[in-house]
């Protein structure tokens, strides 16, 4: 009977999710204080800030010297996330910007496996349809399902994109990356080097286009498949209604490989968009 006590929990779920009738698109308000109002999706965020505070309180407590077993693990995700994010930040930014990206990572994974938790989106106000408790408007829902969530991080991390090579390559260094010529004039003749320099300052220009786009992509890319995967999810409690208990049981192990991904992608971005300007020094390879 133990056994089958997590399966029971997900049978549950997948009741209540398919009384849900799947994902709407914007964030239901559940309260306004004032004029600010209070979306489901910023209460999931709430939640998952202060999971991730007390998370690392209880593993860490107090560091020690001699680490505990839960610093030793906590110290071992981070080294992990060290050896991925230096070598392409470079060694002069990555202690100034791993607060940022490891924070980008763990919030955008907790925020996208949130998701898979019995209780998200089905528990909420809503009407009794054909025997079953269909949910109109879901308290909790998943923060990258909305896209005001994930326009929010974009935002954030190109914001921060800007002040660290701004701070640390300089307005000098970001010209001559974008615009500049990067033939070596002494092995081309004049003429072609000339020819070279026009070619790279449209280059540059174009440059300029795309770094403008990326909030936008970053933001679509993050909520296409956080709300895609949401609604895959309940699609699934409908397609066979004799195997409703059994088919979605897949695609949640899918989720949490695609949330993870989808953290370990938003994260790597950000990380390349700063080294491909800060890291130039010597040795260091990007």
């Amino acid at each position: 009977m133990i056994r089958l006590a997590p399966l029971i929990l997900l049978c549950s779920a997948v009741q209540l999710n398919a009384a849900g009738g799947g994902v709407n698109v914007t964030a239901e308000i559940v309260y306004k204080i004032g004029q600010l109002p209070i979306t489901n999706s910023m209460v999931t965020s709430w939640i998952v800030s202060l999971l991730l505070i007390f998370l690392i309180k209880f593993l860490v407590g107090k560091p020690q010297l001699i680490p505990s077993k839960g610093q030793l693990v906590l110290e071992s995700v981070i080294g992990g996330l060290r050896g991925i994010i230096e070598p392409i930040v470079g060694k002069k930014v990555f202690f100034p910007s791993f607060w940022l990206l490891s924070g980008l990572f763990f919030f955008i994974l907790i925020q996208n496996w949130s998701g898979l938790l019995p209780g998200v989106g089905t528990i909420g106000y809503g009407h009794y349809l054909d025997n079953h408790f269909s949910i109109n408007k879901p308290l909790i829902r998943p923060g990258n399902a909305d896209l005001n969530m994930t326009l929010a991080l974009a935002l954030v991390a190109n914001f921060f994109w800007i002040y660290f090579i701004i701070k640390y390559a300089g307005i000098n260094a970001i010209i001559k990356d974008w615009f500049g010529n990067k033939a070596d004039k002494s092995g081309v003749s004049s003429i072609i080097f000339a020819l070279l320099g026009i070619i790279f300052l449209a280059v540059g220009f174009i440059e300029v286009i795309s770094i403008l786009f990326r909030p936008v992509s970053l933001t679509f890319r993050l909520f296409g498949n956080v709300f895609g995967g949401e609604s895959l999810l309940h699609s699934m409690f409908y397609l066979v209604p004799q195997l409703k208990c059994i088919l979605p049981v897949p695609f949640y192990f899918m989720e949490v490989l695609i949330g993870l991904v989808q953290a370990l992608v938003f994260m790597l971005l950000i990380s390349v968009y700063i080294g491909l300007i800060c890291n130039h020094d010597k040795g260091e390879h990007h």
